[in-house]
C-alpha cells in the first residue's frame, strides 16, 4: 500500500501544478472558493436557525426545551433512524435530540468550534459532500497565488511517509491518517483529474488500514507484536469484494451485449484508455481465446469474489482440518486476484489501479505461505512474535468491533446499488466517501478513436503541426510505452473526452487549448514536447480533430504504408508525423489511422479570442 500511496504522489508533484495549480488547466482555487461560499452559507442558515430556536424557548417562559433534531442528510449516522424496534427508535430520537442541544449550546457559545465546524463540515462539493483538504491551511492570500507551494508540499509530505513506511515495513495509525489526509487534500479538489474511482479506492483502502496498525508504535523493521483484528481483515476482503463484483455486474447491467455473447475482448485490447507494448499481440490472438478470457473475466469478477467472504482463520474456533480447508481455499481466491492483475498490468496500462486492487487480496495469503519471501532472520522473528504476541488490548478490540458496525452499516446502500438493476458505478453515499461502490468498463467501444490537437503559426497553413502526448496514441510510428504504475492524468482525459463527441461534455478542453496557445510552461510539461520550441512565432490558430485508430498489421510487402484515407492531412511540414515519416521510411508504422471529422471546432478554426469566448460561455472561472 505504501508503494502505491508513494507512486500517486509522485504523479501529483509532476503533475499537480499543470492541472489544478494557480494558472492550471482547472485551479483548485475556484473549487475552494465555491466551497468557502457553501460552508458561509450553511453557517448563516444554522445560526439563525439557533437564534429562532433561542427566542422561541425565552416566549416559552424560559423553560428549557430541547429542539427537534434536523432532518440533515450529512448526518453520520443516517441508517440508525431505518430500525423497526419502536423502543430503540425511542432511545435514538433522544439522542440525536441531546446531540442537537448539545451542538447548538457549542454554535452559541464556542465560536471557535462555529469556525471549526464550517471549515470541515460545512464546506462542501456541488453533491453536499465535506472537502476535507489541508488547502483550507492555506492563507487566503496563498489560495490566490500560492497554491503551488502547497500542492507540492501535500505531495512531498505524502511521499516522505510512503517511504518511511516502505524503509522500515511498519506503520503505525498517525502515519496511516496522513497519507489519508493527504490523498484526501488532492481528491476533494482534483475536478476531473481526480474523477477516476481509483481515486476513492485508495483512500478506502487507507482508511481500512489505520484499523489494521497499533495506534502508536516504535518502527520496527520486523513490524508491530500485536496482530491484525480479524474482524477488520475481514472488512478488507469485504472491500475487494464489493470492488470485483461492481466490476463484474456493470457489465452484464450497462447493456453492451459484447459482454454476454463472449466477443468484447475481441476489441478491449485496441480500444482501452492507454496500451503498451504487450497490448497489440493480446489483441492478435484468435477469436476463441478472446472467448475463453471473457468467460475468465466473468468467473474472476462473478463467482471467485465469493470466497472472498470466508473468515480469515482467527476469527472463529475449528479444527484443524477444517482450518486447512479454509486456509486452502484463501489462498485459491487470493492468489486467482492476483494473477487477474498482474494480467491486466501486462496487457495495459491503467495507472496504479491493479497495482491498488492487488493490495486487499495479499490479506488472503497467510504467514507460512509468504514466509519464503523473506529471510531467516524475518521468518524466526514473525515466529516468536506470533507465539509470545500479548492480546489485543480491550480497547483496541472495542475499536475494531465499532469499526466492523460503521462498515456494515455504511455498506448497506452500496449493497442496495450492487442488487439493482440501474447500478451506478464508482459512486458514495456517505458524505465522507468511507465506503464507496466501484466498477469498470461497463460498455467496451467496438473503434478507437484518437482526438488529434494541432496548431499552426499563420505563417504557413500547410504546416499544421500536432501536439504528441507521452502515453495517448497520436504518432502513428510511435509504439507506446511501458508506464504503469505511472498515471498521466491528461492523456486519460483525453480519452474520456474523445468518447463525449461533443467539446461541451469536456469544458476544460477550452483552458487546455487557451494555454497551449499562449505556450503556458507547466502546461507543454506535460506534453511529449513543444513542436513550437525552436520557433520565435508563437502558434495562433488551433484545431482538434477526430481520428479513427487501429493496430497496423504488418503485411508480407516490406514497404507497407500506413493507412491514410481522404481527408487527411499528410504534408505538415516540421510535425512528428512528417518527421517520423522520413526517420522510419523502411520500417512499419504502429497504428493505422483514418479521419473521422472534425472534432472542434466544427467549422473554421480557433483563437485565443475565441477561446476566451467560449470558456465565458461555458461559465468557467476566469482569472
Amino acid at each position: 500500500m505504501a508503494f502505491v500511496h508513494l507512486v500517486a504522489f509522485w504523479i501529483a508533484y509532476k503533475q499537480n501544478k499543470a492541472l489544478i495549480g494557480d494558472s492550471g488547466i482547472t485551479p483548485a482555487r475556484h473549487v475552494l472558493n465555491k466551497a468557502q461560499e457553501r460552508g458561509r452559507s450553511k453557517r448563516n442558515r444554522r445560526l439563525q436557525w439557533r437564534q429562532e430556536q433561542l427566542k422561541s424557548k425565552q416566549g416559552n417562559n424560559g423553560q428549557e426545551s430541547f429542539p427537534k433534531p434536523i432532518q440533515s442528510t450529512k448526518s453520520l449516522f443516517p441508517w440508525l433512524r431505518k430500525f423497526s424496534l419502536s423502543s430503540l427508535q425511542t432511545r435514538l430520537r433522544q439522542f440525536f435530540r441531546l446531540r442537537q442541544f448539545f451542538l447548538g449550546w457549542l454554535d452559541t457559545h464556542v465560536p471557535w468550534f462555529v469556525h471549526l465546524r464550517e471549515i470541515w463540515w460545512d464546506r462542501s462539493d456541488a453533491r453536499d459532500r465535506p472537502l476535507p483538504t489541508l488547502l483550507w491551511l492555506a492563507s487566503p492570500k496563498d489560495r490566490t497565488h500560492g497554491l503551488n507551494r502547497w500542492l507540492d508540499g501535500i505531495a512531498v509530505l505524502g511521499m516522505i511517509l510512503s517511504l518511511t513506511i516502505l524503509a522500515f515495513g511498519s506503520a503505525n495509525v498517525p502515519m496511516i491518517f496522513g497519507l489519508w489526509l493527504c490523498q484526501r487534500s488532492l481528491l476533494s479538489v482534483g475536478g476531473p483529474w481526480y474523477g477516476y474511482g481509483w481515486e476513492p479506492q485508495l483512500a478506502e483502502l487507507s482508511f481500512h488500514a489505520m484499523f489494521l496498525v497499533p495506534f502508536l508504535s516504535a518502527i520496527h523493521p520486523h513490524g508491530p507484536t500485536i496482530g491484525m483484528s480479524p474482524l477488520v481483515q475481514w472488512t478488507v476482503q469485504w472491500y475487494l469484494f464489493r470492488i470485483m463484483m461492481g466490476a463484474g455486474l456493470i457489465k452484464l447491467r450497462a447493456g453492451d451485449v459484447k459482454w454476454k455473447n463472449l466477443t468484447t475482448m475481441n476489441y478491449f485490447y485496441q480500444t482501452q484508455p492507454v496500451p503498451n507494448p504487450l497490448t497489440r499481440y493480446f489483441h492478435w490472438m484468435p477469436p476463441l481465446w478472446h472467448k475463453c478470457e471473457t468467460v475468465m473475466n466473468h468467473f474472476v469478477e462473478l463467482v471467485a469474489p465469493w470466497l472472498l467472504l470466508l473468515p480469515p482463520p482467527g476469527l472463529f474456533r475449528m479444527g484443524p482440518a477444517a482450518l486447512a480447508t479454509l486456509v486452502f481455499w484463501r489462498r485459491i481466491v487470493g492468489l486467482l486476484q492476483m494473477v487477474f492483475q498482474c494480467i491486466l498490468i501486462s496487457s495495459g496500462s491503467l495507472s496504479f489501479l491493479n497495482w491498488l486492487t492487488m493490495v486487499p487480496a495479499i490479506l488472503c495469503l497467510d504467514d507460512a505461505f509468504l514466509a519464503p519471501w523473506f529471510g531467516p532472520k524475518t521468518r524466526q522473528a514473525v515466529a516468536l512474535a506470533a507465539v509470545t504476541a500479548p492480546p489485543a488490548p480491550l480497547a483496541r478490540r472495542l475499536v475494531s468491533v465499532a469499526f466492523v458496525t460503521l462498515i456494515v452499516q455504511l455498506s448497506i446502500p452500496v449493497v442496495r446499488n450492487l442488487c439493482s438493476q440501474k447500478q451506478i458505478m464508482n459512486g458514495s453515499f456517505d458524505p465522507l466517501r468511507l465506503v464507496n461502490t466501484y466498477g469498470a468498463f461497463g460498455v467496451v467501444e467496438e473503434e478507437r478513436h484518437e482526438l488529434i490537437i494541432s496548431a499552426c503559426n499563420g505563417l504557413d497553413w500547410d504546416d499544421w503541426r500536432e501536439y504528441q502526448f507521452p502515453a495517448k496514441p497520436g504518432n502513428i510510428y510511435q509504439s507506446p510505452k511501458f508506464i504503469s504504475p505511472y498515471h498521466y492524468r491528461l492523456d486519460w482525459q483525453m480519452w474520456i473526452a474523445s468518447s463525449m463527441r461533443r467539446v461541451d461534455k469536456s469544458p476544460w478542453i477550452y483552458v487546455f487549448l487557451l494555454k497551449l496557445l499562449e505556450r503556458d510552461p507547466q502546461v507543454l510539461q506535460l506534453l511529449e514536447y513543444d513542436p513550437f520550441a525552436n520557433d520565435t512565432e508563437a502558434p495562433k490558430y488551433i484545431r482538434i480533430e477526430k481520428y479513427k485508430y487501429q493496430f497496423h498489421k504488418a503485411s508480407s510487402t516490406a514497404s507497407s504504408t500506413p493507412t491514410e484515407k481522404a481527408g487527411d492531412i499528410t504534408n505538415r511540414k516540421g510535425n512528428s508525423l512528417g518527421e517520423s515519416k522520413r526517420k522510419h521510411q523502411a520500417s512499419q508504422p504502429y497504428w493505422d489511422r483514418e479521419l473521422v471529422g472534425r472534432f472542434y471546432p466544427r467549422q473554421g478554426i480557433a483563437t485565443i479570442e475565441s477561446l476566451k469566448e467560449e470558456i465565458a460561455k461555458a461559465g468557467l472561472p476566469t482569472d
